[in-house]
């Protein structure tokens, strides 16, 4: 059986992700930052029947939380076939570039950016050991700088601690496909749309099984699929690739 590994797996986009991986025979490990979260998130996906998933906590942001669940799968399974890098933080709605303060920044970074190379970097001798290992890195259309270089178009509100956090992380999404080029390894940046959930106030456009199902696309794809690529397929449709 392949396993994974989504972060902030006990709820919304990230809980949609598990559910699909495990419908499609996948054993799940359900990171989430309070442990109490994610074994309910396990209650719900065991009585639909998928007790194929199991809840471990795994705070992003804290290197020993990180190393502790480093361990604890590796004292299970000597093999992680799919990282899905999915938690993140909006952050306040910083929507200035001048007053936003540095604070701000750094407290959407070490989720969305340091976390990400914390966790890739703790698995990746387990993900190494697939015959085919699948690196997802949940982004957004929003951290185009394409699309946010229209200045005079009309582009959504802008919130420039979580847009720039997602930028950089694409940018870490292209050099770690850029390394493993030469290897099974398939690495993506996906952006799940707009979607109703805690994240987003419950707004959007998606719902969050639309999401989770966009995401867990790249999570299964075959060795003749993408990699180093970025996508958001509610705004561009396969097969064009979101602009950079």
């Amino acid at each position: 059986m392949k396993s994974a590994l989504v972060t902030g797996g006990n709820k919304g986009i990230g809980y949609e992700v598990v559910r699909r991986l495990a419908e499609n025979g996948f054993f799940v490990y359900i990171g989430t930052r309070i442990l109490g979260n994610g074994l309910s998130a396990v209650e719900k996906l065991t009585a639909e029947g998928l007790t194929n998933v199991e809840a471990l906590q795994l705070d992003v942001t804290n290197q020993n939380s990180i190393d502790v669940a480093r361990t604890t799968i590796g004292s299970k399974t000597k093999i992680l076939d799919v990282l899905v890098n999915n938690a993140g933080i909006l952050g306040a709605f910083q929507q200035s570039a001048i007053e936003t303060n540095i604070d701000q920044f750094k407290t959407v970074y070490e989720t969305n950016v340091f976390g990400v190379v914390s966790v890739t970097q703790a698995f990746i001798d387990l993900l190494k050991g697939s015959p085919e290992p699948r690196i997802v890195n949940v982004s957004t259309s929003m951290a185009s700088l394409t699309l946010a270089a229209d200045l005079d178009g009309n582009y959504p509100t802008r919130f420039v601690a979580y847009q720039s956090s997602k930028s950089a992380l694409n940018m870490y999404t292209i050099n770690l496909a850029y390394e493993l080029r030469n290897t099974p390894f398939k690495v993506n940046a996906v952006c799940p749309g707009w979607t109703k959930t805690d994240f987003t106030n419950h707004q959007g456009t998606s719902t969050a099984e639309d999401a989770g199902q966009r995401i867990a696309k790249y999570a299964m794809i075959g060795q003749d699929g993408p990699t180093g690529k970025f996508f958001s397929e509610e705004y561009f449709p396969e097969p064009a690739n979101c602009p950079w």
